[in-house]
């Protein structure tokens, strides 16, 4: 591994501790943070002196990398960021590195009809046309979905590394149905994105079923690197083959259910199926359709089909219909007056 390399290692974790404001950093756990860093990417053990992490600061702090990081001293001891906010991975990309991203976008379109690349065509011009505008001070011909505010995206690489390197997490976890954080083990397997939110997929314990964490509910994460990683041939096309999003409920079977389509949604339904399953079963004469489904009832994809609101209607299985009718007199009942009186806005 080249020294340069080494460097940015280095510049990334003690960005990546500095960025964690509810710890004291000394100079000896920058050190140990960044050696175990090292010996991850290595796989060696690589001796760091203090000398070099004080260089390291004083780079971050510089001009010469265009990070400028604003890294103070407090009481004489530990060290962190003046601007809570800041993160080296913030700072805007030079003209530089603007003109090599250029080159590689180029190289990479020549081999985007090969297979191998198939999956990921979009993603290229996606980030052709955001170097273009950046380039040319433009705005962005392709526009995405995102929410700006989503927490968690931070941990998005270092769960990367940490799957392909087979390293077990320890994981502070505040889910949305809890009033407390836990921590436990968890073995990552993949990562997963649905509507716009990741989550990482894998197991707490060899004894208990797969399970998801959303990124946005993960409070930190740290490593155990004495506990041996459970090594499972996890087929994600096949564990996900029966369901929409990410839940799957384990015991549950995929079943058949049927759907009514009204004239106005068909077309959107028939050109992006609500699932790889979906067959049509017969066209109305009013240009209705119906279609059935084979899938896995969960969460998603209960919450899918009320978003279509009155276009839908449920045709089996009776128990989903009953279900779902329940849900939407719950829902209309919210709309009626209360204590028997208009309310007047």
């Amino acid at each position: 591994m080249s020294q340069n390399k080494n460097a940015l290692i280095r510049y990334k974790t003690i960005d990546k501790c500095l960025q964690n404001k509810y710890r004291q950093w000394t100079l000896e756990d920058l050190i140990e943070c960044c050696s175990q860093a090292l010996e991850e990417y290595e796989g060696r053990q690589i001796p760091i002196s203090k000398r070099t992490i004080q260089m390291d600061i004083q780079m971050m702090r510089s001009e010469k990398l265009g990070y400028n990081a604003p890294i103070v001293v407090y009481d004489k001891k530990y060290y962190k960021y003046d601007d809570e906010d800041f993160s080296i991975t913030d700072i805007p990309l030079t003209e530089t590195d603007m003109n090599v991203l250029t080159e590689t976008v180029s190289m990479l379109k020549q081999f985007k009809d090969f297979s191998l690349f198939s999956d990921v065509s979009d993603i290229l011009q996606r980030l052709e046309d955001k170097i273009y505008s950046e380039k040319s001070h433009t705005k962005p011909v392709i526009y995405l979905d995102k929410n700006e505010n989503l927490k968690g995206l931070h941990y998005l690489d270092e769960i990367y590394q940490a799957i392909i390197k087979k390293m077990v997490l320890i994981i502070t976890y505040k889910s949305f149905k809890s009033r407390e954080e836990t921590k436990f083990h968890f073995h990552p397997f993949i990562l997963k994105e649905f509507n716009n939110r990741w989550f990482l997929i894998g197991k707490k314990k060899q004894s208990q079923p797969i399970t998801n964490l959303a990124l946005d509910r993960i409070v930190s994460i740290d490593y155990d690197f004495n506990l041996p990683y459970i090594e499972e041939d996890f087929n994600a096309d096949t564990f996900y083959k029966d369901i929409i999003g990410v839940t799957v409920n384990s015991g549950l079977q995929p079943r058949r259910i049927e759907l009514w389509i009204d004239a106005s949604n068909a077309p959107y339904v028939l050109t992006k199926p609500l699932h790889p399953s979906q067959r049509i079963i017969k066209e109305n004469d009013d240009h209705s359709i119906i279609i059935h489904l084979f899938i896995m009832p969960n969460y998603e994809m209960e919450r899918l089909l009320l978003g279509f609101g009155d276009s839908i209607e449920i045709l089996r299985p009776e128990g989903l219909r009953n279900r779902m009718k329940k849900i939407l007199q719950n829902a209309i009942s919210r709309y009626e007056p209360k204590d028997n009186t208009e309310l007047n806005i």
